[in-house]
């Protein structure tokens, strides 16, 4: 049986040379041990599974959030299907060292939003993440997810009900990121 003062959590680093997930591991250790990276900015939402939710929703795998934030996540999630806005695709909580600046290695060095359970992407496949982008146009550079193009249907824009629950509930919208990425299936308590 698990101590209750004990973190799981599963990782990995972005390698930006190759293009891909490596040094995968699994961590346990006391949430007393923690770094302070490994706590994060939000209190209660810390890098351990312990500190998130499991969200089902019919005919979607669940997802994982910050359970601080799971009231919010749910209240979003209720009015998307009152609008019958689609609901295609959903991840939340997924630890990784995807931010940050690169070490020799060429490897992130910095745990993501995702990672403490505290940003969620919707449809991924409508809403790419794009680089080289500080306005969005066709000479952006796509390099996760699905063409965005705005009017399809799973496509979030400012106009959209995703993107009016999530920025009622304080959370900050990935297309909307000042500098050269624009992530059009992101939403954080940050926007990045």
């Amino acid at each position: 049986m698990a101590n209750s003062k004990d973190c799981h959590y599963q990782t990995w680093e972005w390698d930006s040379i190759n293009h891909k997930s490596v040094n995968f591991k699994k961590i346990i250790k006391e949430k007393s041990n923690l770094t302070l990276e490994e706590k994060g900015n939000v209190p209660g939402c810390s890098v351990c599974e312990e500190d998130q939710v499991e969200i089902k929703l019919p005919s979607l795998p669940p997802f994982k959030f910050c359970k601080k934030f799971e009231s919010k996540i749910r209240t979003v999630i209720q009015g998307i299907q009152k609008a019958n806005f689609p609901l295609l695709k959903i991840v939340g909580y997924r630890v990784g060292k995807s931010r940050g600046k690169t070490n020799s290695y060429g490897l992130r060095t910095e745990f993501s939003n995702h990672s403490y359970g505290t940003a969620i992407d919707f449809n991924e496949d409508q809403n790419g993440l794009y680089d080289l982008c500080f306005h969005f146009s066709s000479s952006c550079k796509l390099t996760r997810g699905g063409t965005y193009t705005p009017g399809k249907q799973g496509s979030i824009t400012k106009s959209s009900i995703i993107y009016l629950l999530m920025k009622k509930e304080g959370f900050l919208w990935g297309g909307e990121i000042q500098g050269k990425q624009k992530d059009f299936m992101h939403f954080s308590l940050t926007g990045t």
